[in-house]
């Protein structure tokens, strides 16, 4: 992992976090460790040694606001869960985040993807794209950065995006396309079933690159109203992949996509995964990011393969010796 130059004060600096799933506990464990005042917020309260936790709810503005007051930074690295109704539960978030900005003169950092592009795009992906995007995940993401963006440009508040293409690595679940449905069964030298083509190259954005990206651009002292690519090694297709896992763990490795029929039945029976199906063509084309901007302005490049990959292969061996020595 590269660590991007910082224009980091020396006086202690408030960071107030929005979500404590792994990129939010993670985020939040790196700013302690450069010596920030942390506050994780969550629907739960969360705790993570080193911050301070409180239960609120991010649609909720006006206790949002309160939480808020006398904070830095504002990083909203979390989102609804369920998937099938991004359309209705991402905008009151957006609404509460950006009027907490406004009333707090905190800063705002969204951890975005690259959906707002939408499937027509001309690879690769720049921080520079038109967004494009019609399906219903793209939409509501593409319009929650452009409230935020025209927040910033009346100067009601200053904020950004990181835009992250599908991540990966330790601690990654099983909503992650390289997540332990990818990794645990090529381990185990058995066939991994994967969501679109296997013969695709894709950009991977490494866990820990989206953490120095979040707390890069939180601190970038040029021009806000932003777009940053997470910087990603270099495109890989699923076989690709696959292969490299079977030269790291000795195993025989297979990976083959989940026939599209299958999807289509599981997405009548399942909600989350007919919003899936709606973005499978990421998965069935090349989809490429860019990040020069990141990496030229704020310093921070992609983790290489040989690095990223062992260390997620060793944390997904842990979970599974860990799974199998409490049966």
């Amino acid at each position: 992992m590269n660590t991007p130059s910082s224009a980091h004060n020396t006086a202690q600096t408030t960071r107030f976090v929005i979500g404590a799933g792994f990129i939010g506990q993670a985020l939040a464990r790196d700013l302690v460790a450069q010596g920030d005042r942390v506050i994780l917020a969550s629907r739960s309260g969360t705790t993570v040694p080193g911050t301070t936790a409180v239960a609120v709810d991010a649609s909720d503005a006006a206790a949002l606001t309160r939480a808020c007051l006398n904070v830095d930074t504002i990083f909203l690295a979390s989102g609804p869960r369920e998937y099938s109704k991004w359309a209705t539960l991402w905008p009151p978030v957006f609404d509460a985040v950006i009027s907490a900005a406004r009333s707090t003169g905190a800063d705002l950092v969204m951890l975005g993807n690259l959906y707002a592009y939408g499937e027509d795009s001309t690879m690769p992906l720049t921080e520079h794209s038109p967004l494009r995007a019609t399906d219903s995940k793209g939409a509501v993401r593409k319009a929650g950065w452009e409230q935020a963006l025209a927040a910033n440009d009346r100067g009601d508040i200053r904020a950004v995006e990181v835009r992250a293409s599908d991540y990966f690595g330790p601690g990654a679940g099983a909503t992650s396309q390289l997540g332990p449905d990818f990794f645990n069964p090529l381990i185990e030298g058995k066939l991994a079933r994967v969501f679109g083509r296997t013969d695709q190259p894709h950009s991977w954005a490494y866990l820990p690159d989206i953490i120095d990206t979040l707390i890069a651009a939180a601190d970038f002292e040029g021009q806000w109203g932003h777009a940053w690519h997470v910087p990603c090694a270099e495109p890989l297709t699923r076989k690709q992949l696959a292969q490299r896992v079977s030269e790291l763990t000795g195993a025989g490795t297979t990976v083959a996509p989940w026939p599209t029929w299958m999807l289509r039945v599981m997405g009548l029976l399942k909600p989350d995964v007919k919003a899936a199906n709606e973005l499978l063509s990421q998965f069935t084309h090349p989809f490429i990011s860019d990040a020069c901007d990141t990496e030229r302005l704020l310093g921070v490049s992609a983790t290489p393969w040989d690095q990223s990959l062992p260390a997620t292969l060793n944390s997904y061996r842990r979970d599974l010796a860990a799974s199998r020595s409490s049966r």
